[in-house]
């Protein structure tokens, strides 16, 4: 019995370090060693349909009116959790990427609740150092595909929007179905890096994918 549960937790393990792999595994993590990693299920010229397992990260929670600044905020609070303000004093590695979890149907002049999310190494997805910051707390990213859209350049509250728009007018051009609650704004670069960036739009497939050669 000892054995087998041995046998099991190494699985788990080697498990969650395939969802989580080295960066060199992908085209677009270029500064983290690890990178959250995916099985591409088709692709036109317009967008991807991409299959993630499930996966933990550490997240926290910032209301504001535009996503800038509420980034600014959570990711001071993310980068110190991550930098030894945790229960067990640790540091733990930067990954990628960092998403922003948006909500859908947010009001012309009201302020929205933006969800900052750190991906977690292999070596802390199993037990992460707990938070000292009670704002701070862990997610599990369910199994599952996404709509995604590409574009270079930064990550802002309009470059989102507008790419976030475009995805959903190529979706609902080819009669996707997909959640429309909220969107994930996704950003693979630090501050640091000027040219060749990279970020991306989510939107969570409903039912089957929808990616016709031409759309």
């Amino acid at each position: 019995m000892v054995y087998l549960a041995g046998l099991v937790g190494l699985v788990l393990i080697l498990t969650a370090e395939a969802r989580v792999g080295n960066s060199s595994e992908s085209r677009f993590c270029t500064e983290s060693k690890e990178c959250l990693l995916y099985d591409l299920v088709c692709k036109n010229d317009d967008y991807e349909v991409r299959h993630y397992e499930s996966v933990k990260w550490v997240s926290t929670d910032e209301e504001a009116y535009f996503m800038d600044m509420a980034t600014y905020t959570a990711f001071r609070r993310l980068f110190n959790y991550i930098t030894g303000s945790n229960k067990a004093g640790v540091n733990i590695d930067m990954t990628a990427p960092v998403t922003v979890k948006i909500e859908e149907k947010k009001k012309t002049w009201g302020s929205s609740v933006f969800t900052l999310s750190f991906l977690l190494p292999s070596t802390h997805q199993m037990t992460p150092p707990q938070p000292t910051d009670d704002k701070v707390y862990f997610t599990e990213m369910p199994d599952m595909k996404v709509y995604v859209r590409s574009y270079g350049g930064w990550m802002m509250s309009l470059t989102s929007s507008v790419n976030s728009m475009l995805l959903k007018r190529q979706l609902d051009k080819v009669q996707a179905t997909y959640n429309k609650d909220y969107h994930y704004a996704v950003g693979y670069d630090s501050p640091k890096k000027i040219l060749n960036r990279h970020n991306e739009v989510w939107y969570i497939v409903e039912g089957e994918p929808v990616c016709p050669t031409s759309s």
